[in-house]
């Protein structure tokens, strides 16, 4: 985008930026996302940043009544596989406030120098002070959101001194930890609060994830629900008000998630309870990859919509999304459990490893009674009570192992060419597999199943050619849900793990 294009998105209010670039007023001291509803400032007096951390750097403070901080993610990191991509699904993920950033270079083969000027030079910012603005993103939304004290928030959301938590809060948002609990946002706000006051410490945190642009939140509940694991997953409720829970096995311990189906103007209602609130950054990113919430409908429907077979499609289904995985090892065996089986068969399958060797939750949560299994436990286990060949469970021994020991990496950061060649070195994972994983383990969203029976069948009806499927670039993934989704196009063969 020229400097002029960006001006006019600001100007036009156009919410399909919010999170693509940040806006900033010179004589405000003030940034904000291109939809915020305040004046639009005079030309002169904007500048523009490709993050929220290069605008803070830059001396600016967030917008209290649009919250830019709040926006969703780019979809520029979903499309892109180098290492500035990788870089970011990773601080997302929490690398940095875990391993910090000689963690983050480690995993990307790259020294600290190279690492923070490669983000610099493209982003505005190094690596501390894009986890920074994400550790002050969490803190706000705790101590608008929970009645935790504010020291116990400031090393949940990563802070390493409360000091460090003062001073950021005071500089990126002009007010104190206690002004910005009493200013939690009320209703009158246009873009709401970011949730209801919570019941307090690990009891919960309520959440609004934001998205961009339409969002189909029932081709992506129906997706889950018909995959969904006893004691694992649960959907309840009915269709249009329905609830999608889980477990989650996260860095520091287990926690569990709750997103509502009846979407809000922009956003998803979520609450997580967490054992350890320290998961919350990564839990939230975790859950933000499974309901593919960073993505550009717009852009998707622009590049599919030209295809004269897929437009169609892509007009009735226009905020249709591709999910991700809350877990990518775990996706990496489900994916395996469902080769060449239905989605009814595959999820049976699944069901019997739950029950056999899921972890059990130290207290259950209604349905919720377990996190799926590790991997360390997977590598040695007999996999007898899995109604399967021994084929296919020796193939899951071997995965489970080359998880465990690392020599396949399914990280927020992994190289995505290389993990799939990885992957294709395991006896037993051939290419559908291995695109499968990649497509929702490792979120590419331009992989395309050829041989998927489903993909072929669904193609025929919409009269859509496979092999026209360059013209669909980057956005493969995408055109494969729409036929999935295609009329009459069951999902009872491959490609439903």
């Amino acid at each position: 985008m020229s400097e002029d294009s960006r001006y006019e998105a600001v100007r036009s209010r156009d919410a399909r930026f919010d999170g693509a670039l940040f806006t900033a007023v010179v004589t405000t001291g003030i940034y904000c996302r291109p939809s915020c509803p305040a004046t639009t400032p005079r030309r002169e007096n904007v500048r523009f940043f490709p993050t929220s951390a290069a605008a803070q750097g830059a001396g600016f403070r967030a917008c209290r009544r649009c919250r830019p901080d709040a926006v969703p993610g780019s979809a520029a990191w979903n499309a892109r596989a180098d290492a500035v991509g990788r870089a970011m699904r990773m601080i997302g993920d929490g690398v940095v406030d875990r391993e910090g950033v000689a963690g983050l270079a480690a995993r990307l083969g790259y020294s600290t120098r190279q690492v923070q000027r490669q983000l610099t030079a493209e982003l505005g910012a190094g690596p501390v002070a894009l986890a920074r603005a994400q550790r002050a993103h969490t803190a706000r939304i705790l101590l608008q959101t929970t009645t935790l004290q504010a020291a116990e928030i400031a090393f949940a959301a990563g802070f390493s001194s409360v000091r460090q938590f003062n001073d950021t809060l005071r500089e990126i948002y002009a007010a104190t930890p206690t002004e910005l609990r009493a200013a939690r946002p009320g209703r009158h706000a246009r873009f709401g609060p970011i949730g209801r006051t919570g019941r307090g410490g690990a009891a919960g945190v309520p959440l609004r994830l934001a998205y961009r642009g339409p969002y189909d939140a029932t081709q992506v509940f129906d997706y889950l629900a018909r995959r969904a694991l006893t004691g694992l997953e649960e959907v309840v409720g009915a269709p249009g008000a329905r609830t999608y829970r889980r477990t989650l096995r996260l860095p520091h311990a287990a926690g569990v998630v709750e997103v509502d189906e009846r979407a809000g103007e922009g956003w998803l209602e979520c609450r997580l309870r967490l054992t350890e609130l320290r998961d919350l950054t990564t839990a939230t990113e975790r859950i933000r990859r499974l309901f593919d919430l960073d993505a550009d409908p717009y852009a998707v429907a622009e590049r599919l919509g030209a295809d004269a077979a897929l437009a169609p499609l892509v007009a009735v289904r226009p905020g249709l999304r591709s999910p991700g995985a809350a877990d990518p090892r775990e996706l990496a065996v489900r994916a395996v459990l469902g080769q060449q089986v239905s989605v009814a068969a595959g999820r049976t399958l699944g069901n019997a490893l739950v029950a056999a060797y899921g972890e059990p939750l130290a207290e259950p949560d209604g349905g919720l009674t377990r996190l799926f299994p590790a991997a360390q436990d997977l590598a040695d286990a007999s996999l007898a009570e899995i109604g399967m060949p021994e084929s296919r469970r020796t193939t899951l021994r071997t995965l489970a192992a080359a998880l465990a020991d690392g020599a396949v990496r399914l990280d927020a950061g992994a190289d995505r060419d290389q993990a799939e060649k990885e992957l294709l070195t395991l006896r037993g994972i051939g290419p559908w597999t291995a695109g499968y994983i990649r497509m929702r383990a490792l979120g590419d969203p331009d992989v395309l199943l050829e041989g998927d029976v489903a993909i072929r069948a669904g193609a025929r009806r919409a009269g859509a050619f496979l092999e026209d499927s360059e013209d669909w670039r980057p956005w493969r993934s995408y055109a494969m849900h729409h036929f999935w989704n295609a009329p009459a196009a069951q999902n009872t063969t491959r490609g439903t793990s």
